[in-house]
């Protein structure tokens, strides 16, 4: 069985990545250690919603009326 990358898994690596990224910054600048995580946080904030809203995990909007069997 082969595994392909998917989307979602470069969302994972790139919020990752801004936080390591940050805290980075944070200890090797001048920056302020909360600062620099603040604002990488933010910015995976960014990522989380681009996942989540712009290319959401649903093929098209008729998807979303669909019922959940395991709620019912």
């Amino acid at each position: 069985m082969e595994y392909t990358v998917q989307y979602y898994d470069l969302v994972l690596v790139a919020i990752f990545a801004t936080m390591a990224a940050g805290a980075g910054v944070g200890l090797l600048t001048s920056l302020a250690l909360p600062t620099a995580v603040t604002i990488a946080g933010l910015t995976a904030a960014l990522l989380i919603a681009h996942g989540l809203f712009v290319r959401g995990p649903v093929d098209g909007p008729e998807d979303l009326t669909d019922e959940v069997d395991v709620l019912n």
